[in-house]
């Protein structure tokens, strides 16, 4: 018996303690948009199709049976600027080359970054879709969870907690020089930043 099977058969405790859940599954959008928005996260994350018709796509790009699914709501609004809601989505890569050879690859087929960040933690790209919602591709500055954790805590994050910008065009050619990750990934040290400095709210 698989050690999933034997979770869910499990009795539950004398005590009922708070369990966090194993993943985040999936994200359900939905969009006036719809045969351009399911093309769109297709080319983005490189996804295929789980299952779809006229209504809902399923998209999935790994062993998960659907990571993004759109539904076809031809009669929604778009969402007024400045309103409350999910920021945006995040998406992370093994290594700074596959983000960036990701950033060239969107880039020739039309879709550009409206945002390129090293926030300390990660090097960031961050994309609108048709809709206008928010989606970062990312990946991380640190090899390991205990370094990332200490730079949260880090002298240097709390005087920046937003980062520092820079241009892709650029760093994708020093990655295509052979100039070292761990020398790429080094966030700068440029002083306070505030919220307000943010190109995309």
């Amino acid at each position: 018996m698989s050690s999933t099977a034997q979770t869910r058969n499990s009795p539950l405790p004398a005590e009922l303690k708070p369990i966090s859940p194993s993943k985040l599954a999936h994200v359900v959008l939905r969009s006036p948009r719809y045969a351009q928005t399911v093309h769109w996260y297709k080319t983005l994350l490189v996804a295929r199709v789980a299952y779809a018709n006229e209504a809902l796509t399923f998209l999935t790009y790994d062993e998960e049976h659907h990571r993004i699914a759109v539904l076809n709501i031809p009669i929604l609004a778009d969402k007024p600027p400045g309103t409350a809601g999910i920021d945006h989505l995040a998406f992370t890569y093994d290594s700074l080359s596959d983000l960036m050879g990701t950033y060239k690859r969107l880039k020739g087929a039309g879709i550009t970054p409206i945002w390129a960040v090293n926030h300390g933690p990660t090097t960031s790209l961050y994309y609108r879709d048709p809709d206008q919602n928010q989606v970062e591709l990312q990946v991380e500055n640190f090899d390991t969870d205990a370094e990332g954790d200490a730079y949260f805590v880090s002298e240097s994050f709390a005087i920046n907690p937003i980062g520092v910008d820079f241009d892709p065009e650029d760093l994708y050619r020093r990655v295509q020089e052979g100039v070292p990750e761990s020398v790429l990934k080094i966030r700068p040290n440029t002083g306070p930043r505030s919220l307000d400095s943010i190109p995309l709210r």
